[in-house]
């Protein structure tokens, strides 16, 4: 595919993107399907880790909004809203914003910390080796998000519920989130947003304009603590967004985002097999 506007077109219905949007029709929609799914998989709760950032935020009160829909129809669901922190988080009150805003029935607080530096001190000691610091701190990165997802599903299986995920559009473009990790969840609300159509749903929601319009960040890297996603990734959300909406973007950008998408492939789909 060398044509841009064929391109553009085929991986925009790939993650079935829509270039505009009702925020409000999104939100029923959204909240319809997270209640079905819950009741049709038997189960009578969502489980979801909240950050403080905007895509959990919105994640977070269509999960509560949807639990609150199976109570109306007679079924005792409940949503569990997960702090996993590594250690202090450095924007501890956007995430207490970010509770405060979706009012979930329950609120588990788990410190990865132990865990994660655990698992590295193990591998270590079983003489694993990194090339430097930067390296050994992105396998530790990995390992927190991976460790946070242990915790969720921990709690769902306790709870008898569902993994609720945050990928939207433009992570899933440029595969940005740890495979088996942030990646992993079994209802995925916000799929076919664009970053921008995510701050719609969350302004249309009544998230605070603190955490709808907060610069996002993965926040994984102990030795490079918020770096802004948009850094990590070489190129703007303005320009993933319009992309994936069919419109024009440079040169660079588009050869970026060309080549995150191609080499990012396995993270979309199932294991490969022969």
């Amino acid at each position: 595919m060398t044509d841009r506007p064929e391109t553009q077109s085929h991986i925009q219905q790939v993650l079935q993107v829509k270039p505009r949007i009702d925020p409000e029709q999104e939100v029923e929609a959204r909240v319809a399907f997270l209640c079905r799914k819950m009741l049709e998989s038997g189960q009578h709760a969502l489980v979801l880790g909240i950050s403080g950032g905007v895509d959990s935020t919105v994640g977070g009160r269509l999960a509560q909004l949807a639990v609150e829909r199976a109570r109306d129809q007679g079924v005792n669901a409940y949503f569990y809203a997960m702090r996993l922190p590594y250690g202090t988080q450095h924007d501890e009150d956007d995430a207490q914003q970010a509770l405060g805003f979706i009012k979930p029935d329950h609120v588990l607080t788990v410190d990865v910390k132990p865990a994660s530096d655990a698992l590295l001190d193990a591998l270590e000691e079983g003489e694993l080796t990194f090339e430097d610091a930067n390296r050994r701190d992105f396998v530790l990165g990995n390992i927190k998000a991976r460790q946070r997802m242990v915790a969720q599903y921990a709690a769902a299986g306790a709870r008898g519920g569902l993994v609720v995920g945050t990928d939207q559009a433009a992570e899933a473009l440029m595969g940005f989130f740890t495979k088996y990790g942030d990646g992993a969840c079994d209802v995925a609300p916000l799929s076919g947003l664009t970053k921008s159509q995510v701050r719609e749903v969350g302004a249309a929601l009544g998230a605070p304009a603190a955490l709808v319009e907060k610069q996002p960040t993965a926040d994984l890297e102990t030795l490079k603590p918020q770096l802004a996603d948009e850094v990590a990734l070489g190129v703007t959300y303005v320009d993933i967004d319009a992309f994936l909406v069919g419109e024009s973007v440079s040169d660079e950008a588009y050869n970026t985002i060309i080549k995150t998408y191609t080499r990012t492939e396995h993270k979309r789909q199932l294991p490969i097999t022969p």
